[in-house]
């Protein structure tokens, strides 16, 4: 407990799944955090949990969104030390040739737009508060293992990940790092849509079965990486982007 002791985080898309859980644990952790969701009820109901919590509503792929983000959080604790881009969204498994124009454009704008502007926004703010940052992005393991059905969902991972590269060199010498985390398929409301079927307990024996540790992810699984690659324990540690699959990656 305490490793983000005076910290000052926003996480997108925390109304639920990853980032509610991101959330939560940085806050169990002792930072501030700035709940960023599309979904106003949701996103309003867990700021009501904790009086470490704040609220913004927010489109991550509108760069106006971006700036009053910024300036909630500065207002409400004069900083920000972690941006974690976390909102993302899909289209149902489906062939290439049957996913449509709006769909894909979708993709891109929420899981790759957002992570541009978000990081023009944040880096802008740590550079001048000068005591660097922590950017956590949330890929996924099939940005480097990608699967029929889901190409441009997993093209848009891709290109967080060498993006995650890319941020790190330019702003490792302001001391802001930026790493991100790949996860495997995890039990929250995006599954059904990856995998394009209810999950039934046949449907859960398979996706584990080349998995080396036997199990899909948890909430925690991501949370734990998240609290680590935010606090000063990874303070040398930048450019990374890291599984947590169970080994699915090998």
């Amino acid at each position: 407990m305490g490793r983000l002791n005076n910290k000052v985080a926003i996480v997108t898309g925390a109304g639920s799944g990853f980032g509610a859980a991101i959330a939560q644990h940085y806050v169990d952790e002792g930072a501030k955090v700035l709940i960023c969701d599309i979904n106003v009820e949701a996103g309003e109901k867990l700021a009501a949990t904790s009086d470490a919590f704040a609220f913004q509503a927010m489109n991550v792929s509108v760069a106006a969104d971006w700036e009053a983000a910024m300036d909630k959080a500065i207002s409400l604790w004069s900083k920000v030390d972690i941006l974690v881009n976390n909102a993302g969204t899909s289209y149902k498994n489906k062939s290439t040739n049957e996913v449509t124009e709006e769909e894909f454009d979708k993709v891109f704008a929420v899981n790759v737009k957002s992570v541009y502007l978000g990081s023009n926004a944040f880096t802008s703010r740590a550079k001048k508060q000068g005591s660097g940052g922590a950017m956590v992005n949330i890929a996924s393991v099939g940005a480097h293992r990608p699967r029929p059905g889901l190409v441009w969902y997993n093209a848009s991972k891709g290109a967080i990940t060498n993006a995650t590269m890319g941020l790190a060199a330019e702003y490792g010498p302001d001391k802001i790092r930026v790493n991100s985390i790949c996860p495997l398929a995890t039990m929250t409301g995006l599954l059904p849509t990856f995998i394009g079927k209810e999950i039934t307990p046949e449907v859960r024996e398979k996706l584990t079965a080349n998995v080396p540790l036997g199990r899909l992810g948890e909430l925690r699984d991501v949370s734990n990486a998240a609290v680590w690659l935010a606090s000063d324990e990874a303070s040398f540690v930048t450019g990374v982007n890291l599984d947590v699959d169970g080994g699915r990656a090998i």
